[in-house]
């Protein structure tokens, strides 16, 4: 049978994956060696944000409100650490 090999999200895939996709899905889904000099932007990041998150500890209760700014402080490193690693 032909569609042996095709899976069922394959079957019912609407959108082909154009090349401009499929080069973002390689880049992303990809271990990223940092190459030299971006260390320090990492760290320089992670210790901006290590501040950030100790200040907003100081100042705030404890809160659900608290916890989702950190966690949304630990995301904006989390992405800036990726625009280096992958668009560099």
């Amino acid at each position: 049978m032909d569609n042996e090999s095709t899976t069922p999200v394959e079957s019912m895939a609407v959108n082909p994956i154009g090349e401009k996709d499929r080069a973002m899905l390689d880049n992303n889904f990809v271990y990223h060696a940092p190459k030299p000099g971006q260390n320090v932007k990492y760290e320089n990041l992670r210790g901006m944000g290590k501040s950030c998150a100790e200040t907003i500890l100081r100042l705030c209760p404890p809160s659900r409100e608290r916890s989702v700014a950190l966690t949304q402080l630990e995301d904006s490193i989390f992405w800036a650490n990726a625009a280096i690693a992958r668009n560099e």
